[in-house]
């Protein structure tokens, strides 16, 4: 009896105590947003903010629906809300988006949110975020300018070959989804860390999965959540790329740095061998979770693309009969066995607006944070210094003022001088624009080639259109196809 009486007296304190956070949170969330001629808005539930209703819109396959929704309701320019534990303002429109993209390190600067922080726990070493950010933008620029692009081609391409060759070639049946981030992975683990064995790439792909499901999500830490699986997942990468790092060390130590470089010059060497101004190395720490930062955009953001980019050749027969006839125009002047080359990537003039349309409908960067560094005033709205901001493609991209008839798939919208400016926004823009840009064209357009002068094909569920959003977009069954070859694919 005494033993239940302490539980219950423990229980009511616990509540208690329960009750009390929520209730000062509430107040003082409640007062962030109390301030003059803030931007209208909802907050949600205490805690959990409004993040339920964001999250599920892209499970749901609508993701556009809770932007679009309270632009109509509280304003087109600027609306608040509270996600992901964050009250976040959201910058709508090209005008929006031209604000923040203008305003990089003057008003406002990256954020990102909690569950990104503690999954990439580097990133508040040494100076925070915002200096780890400027110091791979500096990593990046050798391995991602046109003449290291070049080269990247022909490795692409033979990467290509040698995946559909595994994985297509005699196959009545695929699923797209897993097979394209098969591929993108096997081109970043080659080009970054110089990893190539099958096995190898293969043993990263499930922790990725995890990774890359709970990386943006509600950073409760729980047994069997999505952020809880993402951090395990990280954990267990990590592992991995420290294991290569040490080996990689090992070789440099062994064949010299200079010869070492030669022979794997990626990414990988270039960290373990330059210093910053202060003449400091990154640890290993440091260097594993910048790999792991590259291989997540090398290994969704363009699959997700060419996911998309296949679904929509098997719907439009007519898209597909163009750029079947531009890609056999390319290969027609080959040799046998020619590998394709950078002159190859400029010929896919249709080729690539086909992706930039499927962007526009599935861009694979729905939008990123900012977070204000000052007061300021936008669009009449008082945002204070230290709110976080959100600027989001959805509010651009379906906008019939810039995409007439935005649900039609029209790949002519991309032709001559394009669409207006800070309405066409997949891979953000300004100072922090996606610096892989360029890379992922190539990588896009070169699987593009190696597929349709192999296949045509059609989709085995018709009737399956679902894209959903988790956070990054993917058909809700993987998109299996029915594959037809062609008689000579070359």
């Amino acid at each position: 009896m005494e033993l239940i009486s302490l539980y219950l007296l423990l229980l009511l304190i616990l509540l208690f105590i329960f009750s009390f956070i929520v209730s000062l949170f509430y107040h003082l969330h409640k007062s962030s947003f109390s301030a003059t001629n803030l931007p209208p808005g909802a907050t949600g539930l205490p805690l959990l903010g409004e993040s339920l209703q964001f999250l599920s819109s892209g499970w749901n396959g609508n993701p556009q629906s809770f932007i679009l929704e309270r632009m109509s309701k509280f304003s087109p320019e600027c609306f608040k809300t509270n996600i992901l534990g964050q009250l976040v303002a959201v910058f709508c429109g090209t005008t929006g988006n031209k604000f923040l993209f203008s305003n990089e390190n003057k008003l406002v600067t990256a954020w990102w949110p909690e569950s990104v922080k503690k999954i990439f726990p580097s990133t508040m070493q040494r100076g925070g975020q915002k200096e780890e950010s400027k110091r791979l933008r500096k990593l990046l620029p050798q391995f991602l300018k046109p003449e290291a692009l070049q080269k990247y081609v022909g490795v692409m391409d033979a990467i290509a070959q040698r995946h559909f060759a595994s994985c297509w070639e005699n196959k009545a049946k695929v699923t797209v989804d897993s097979l394209a981030k098969r591929y993108t992975f096997w081109v970043a683990c080659k080009l970054f860390v110089s990893v190539e064995d099958p096995d190898q790439i293969a043993s990263f792909a499930d922790p990725f999965e995890l990774l890359a499901s709970g990386i943006i999500s509600v950073p409760i830490d729980l047994p069997g959540t999505p952020f809880n699986r993402a951090i395990k997942a990280a954990h267990l990468i990590r592992k991995k790329l420290r294991e290569i790092i040490r080996q990689r060390k090992i070789d440099l130590a062994t064949a010299g740095a200079g010869a070492a470089l030669q022979q794997q010059a990626d990414i990988l060497s270039h960290m373990l061998t330059i210093c910053d101004e202060e003449g400091q190395y990154m640890n290993d720490l440091e260097i594993a979770d910048k790999i792991l930062g590259l291989l997540i955009g090398g290994h969704d953001t363009a699959s997700v693309t060419i996911t998309c980019v296949v679904k929509y050749l098997a719907e439009l027969p007519h898209v597909y009969d163009l750029v079947y006839g531009e890609q056999m125009m390319i290969a027609a002047a080959k040799a046998e066995g020619e590998a394709l080359n950078w002159d190859d990537i400029q010929k896919m003039k249709y080729s690539w607006n086909v992706a930039c349309e499927v962007m526009r409908l599935v861009p694979p960067l729905q939008g990123a944070f900012r977070e204000a560094i000052h007061d300021f005033t936008y669009a009449g709205f008082f945002i204070p210094k230290g709110w976080k901001l959100y600027w989001n493609a959805h509010s651009t991209h379906r906008d019939p003022q810039y995409f007439p008839e935005p649900e039609k798939f029209n790949p002519s919208r991309f032709e001559g001088n394009g669409p207006a400016p800070y309405s066409y926004v997949p891979f953000g823009g300004g100072p922090r624009m996606c610096p892989g840009k360029e890379y992922a064209r190539l990588e896009i357009l070169v699987f593009i080639h190696n597929i349709v002068r192999r296949f045509k094909w059609e989709k085995v569920l018709p009737a399956e259109d679902k894209i959903i959003f988790n956070p990054m977009p993917a058909p809700a069954n993987g998109l299996p196809i029915r594959l037809t070859p062609h008689h000579d694919p070359r």
